[in-house]
């Protein structure tokens, strides 16, 4: 089993919450998303989250607005819609919920002799 293919697929089955996670602060552009989630130690490229944000877009969590730049073409800003705000409360539930699930069989005391640190 290879552990880079499963920590890329945790990573990909995230990527939706937290880009909403990052625009729940305000509007961004695409590149403000990829530098934040990189910071976060997200790796994401534009070719996954354009369609991520197209997708997200038609399902009215996010709505964007062109704005003019100073230093090159107009920037699409994308923001949370009221549905998009609701649809992450949603999440952060869940994610909650997962979260302390993990933590609880991460601190069980192991029936066999192997530990996780």
């Amino acid at each position: 089993m290879n552990v880079e293919n499963i920590k890329s697929q945790m990573r990909k089955g995230m990527l939706e919450f937290c880009v909403l996670l990052f625009l729940r602060h305000g509007p961004a552009y695409a590149s403000e998303l990829i530098a934040g989630l990189k910071e976060a130690r997200l790796i994401v490229v534009e070719g996954t989250l354009y369609p991520l944000l197209t997708r997200l877009k038609n399902e009215g969590l996010l709505s964007y607005q062109w704005q003019e730049s100073t230093s090159g073409p107009p920037r699409k800003y994308y923001s949370l819609t009221e549905v998009g705000k609701k649809f992450l409360e949603q999440l952060y539930l869940s994610w909650t919920e997962i979260h302390n699930t993990i933590n609880h069989l991460i601190a069980e005391k192991p029936s066999n002799t192997s530990t996780i640190k």
